[in-house]
C-alpha cells in the first residue's frame, strides 16, 4: 500500500521509481532507509520498484531492492518478472558484464563488492528464490517434470547414434553435446588425482574422460536400473579400479568414504535434494578435494541461472568449500541438435563451470 504524498505531490513510492530510473542510488537507499517508500509496491501496471531497476539494468537498485526485501517473484500485469525483463538486456548481475563475456560470478563476484544479492544476505534467511517453494519449477533444473520416484520408473532409450539419452516423455536426460563440457569438468575434478566419484552415469561422457586422468579409483553411482544396465553392457562393471554401484545416491553415500574429486549430475531431482547433496560434501571430500556439478540451473532464464549460482556459492562456503565459475563459450547449438527432443534444456553460449574446493584446513 503506497504511504502519503509528500511536498513533491508524489508518493514515496514514485520517487522511488524516479529514483531508480534515475539510477540516483543514494536517493533509492533514502527513500527505502529513512522515508519508507515501500518496496512490494506495484504500479498501475503492476511493475514493482525491483522491476523497474531490471528494466533500467540500475544493478545496485536490483542490489538494495533485493537487501530490503522486495520479492523477486511478483508479477506484473502481463505476467513477467524481474527476471524475465532482463533477458536480452546486459544486465544479469553485474555491470557492464555480459553473459558471453567477463567472468559473471567467480569468486571475485565485485560489482562495488555489493553485488546483486548482496554481502549479507544469508542462506538460512529466504534470499532470492524464497524458501515457500524449495522444489524449484519444472524449468529450472535440467528440465526437470516429474518426481526423483516416478524418473526412475520409466523406460528410458539410447538414440542409435548414441549422442542422446530420452525419457519416456521424450525429455532428453543427457545429450552428446555436453561432451566438451564433461572434457573440462573431468580436468577440474582429476586436478588432484587419487579417488574420484561421479554420481549420474548418463551417456557416460565424464566417466570417459574421468578415465584419461587415470585415477586410483573411481566410483559411480547410478539410480535409473536401465542407464545401469547399459553401462554395465559397456564393460563398465569390469574395468580396474572402478566401483559401478546401482542405487540412489541417498542410499548409497552412507557406504562410501573419501574423495580427492566429485562430479554430481543427477536428474528428475529439484534443487533440494541438490542441497542436501551439498550438505555431504565436508565428509565426501578430503581436504583440499574439488566437487563439480553439471549447471544446467535454471537453463532458460539467464537471470535466474545466475542467482542460483550465486546461491550455490553462498551454501557450499558455509559448508567451508570455495567455489569460482569459469566461463566457457559453447556457442549457439545447431536446431538440428535438438531433434527428437521435446524441450531444449540449454539456451545460452556462455556455461559457467563452477570448480568448489574444500579448505585444506577442514577437518572432515
Amino acid at each position: 500500500m503506497p504511504t502519503a504524498s509528500t511536498g513533491s505531490g508524489k508518493t514515496p513510492e514514485e520517487q522511488l521509481i524516479d529514483a531508480i530510473k534515475a539510477k540516483d542510488n543514494e536517493e533509492v537507499d533514502r527513500l527505502i532507509g529513512e522515508v519508507g517508500a515501500d518496496v512490494c509496491h506495484q504500479d498501475e501496471a503492476g511493475m514493482s520498484p525491483l522491476m523497474h531497476a531490471a528494466d533500467a539494468e540500475n544493478v545496485e537498485a536490483v542490489g538494495i531492492l533485493l537487501e530490503a526485501g522486495c520479492p523477486w517473484h511478483m508479477q506484473d500485469k502481463e505476467g513477467y518478472t524481474a527476471g524475465k525483463l532482463v533477458l536480452g538486456a546486459e544486465l544479469v548481475l553485474g555491470a557492464e558484464l555480459s553473459v558471453g563475456a567477463e567472468l559473471v560470478l567467480g569468486a571475485e563476484l565485485s560489482v562495488g563488492a555489493e553485488l546483486v544479492l548482496g554481502a549479507e544476505l544469508s542462506v538460512g534467511a529466504e534470499l532470492v528464490l524464497g524458501a515457500s517453494d524449495r522444489c524449484a519449477p519444472a524449468s529450472t533444473i535440467s528440465q526437470v517434470k516429474a518426481c526423483n520416484a516416478d524418473y526412475l520408473e520409466q523406460k528410458l532409450h539410447y538414440s542409435e547414434d548414441g549422442e542422446k539419452l530420452l525419457d519416456a516423455d521424450g525429455e532428453a536426460v543427457m545429450m552428446g553435446w555436453e561432451g566438451p563440457l564433461m572434457v573440462r569438468h573431468a580436468e577440474v575434478i582429476c586436478a588432484k588425482g587419487g579417488d574420484v566419484l561421479n554420481v549420474g552415469f548418463g551417456l557416460g561422457l565424464v566417466d570417459m574422460e574421468l578415465q584419461k586422468h587415470n585415477p586410483r579409483t573411481h566410483t559411480i553411482i547410478e539410480a535409473h536400473p536401465d542407464v545401469y544396465a547399459h553401462a554395465v553392457s559397456k564393460g563398465w562393471g569390469d574395468k580396474p579400479g572402478v566401483k559401478l554401484l546401482l542405487g540412489r545416491w541417498q542410499d548409497v553415500l552412507p557406504q562410501l568414504g573419501q574423495f580427492d574429486g566429485i562430479f554430481f549430475d543427477t536428474y528428475g531431482e529439484y534443487y533440494e535434494e541438490m542441497r542436501t547433496f551439498h550438505e555431504q560434501l565436508p565428509r565426501l571430500l578430503k581436504p583440499g578435494g574439488i566437487y563439480s556439478f553439471f549447471n544446467g540451473l535454471a537453463p532458460d532464464n539467464i537471470f535466474f541461472h545466475m542467482v542460483y549460482g550465486r546461491l550455490v556459492q553462498l551454501e557450499l562456503s558455509n559448508l567451508g568449500i570455495s567455489t569460482k565459475y569459469t566461463p566457457m563459450n559453447i556457442k549457439a547449438l545447431d536446431p538440428e541438435v535438438w531433434e527428437g527432443v521435446k524441450n531444449k534444456y540449454w539456451h545460452f553460449e556462455t556455461y559457467f563451470l563452477p570448480t568448489c574446493t574444500k579448505d585444506e584446513q577442514l577437518a572432515s
